[in-house]
């Protein structure tokens, strides 16, 4: 069977491999869903190419998407954001 896809995901090849294996797939992995609801949430404003070449600098920022170390950060965040910055500067670059 041959897959089809959509006009939006041709047009790059990151677009086009999010497509082809992860975009309309069911989740029901709890850490793969809480990654998701990270990147929606960056999301705001920007385009999903934008999230997607961003997401491995997302997944060091936020703990490998770790829902319990994240749940963890409260007035530590500054100091784990500055602490990625420092020592991996692609996560924000100036």
């Amino acid at each position: 069977m041959t897959q089809t896809r959509c006009g939006w995901a041709q047009k790059n090849e990151l677009m086009a491999k999010y497509h082809d294996e992860e975009w309309g797939n069911p989740l029901h992995d709890e850490q793969k869903l809480f990654e998701f609801l990270i990147l929606e949430g960056m999301q705001a404003g920007l385009s999903w190419l934008t999230i997607l070449n961003k997401r491995e600098n997302f997944r060091l920022a936020y703990d490998n998407f770790d829902v319990q170390k994240v749940a963890c950060y409260d007035q530590q965040l500054p100091e784990h954001y500055r602490y990625c910055a420092e020592n991996n500067p692609h996560v924000f670059p100036e």
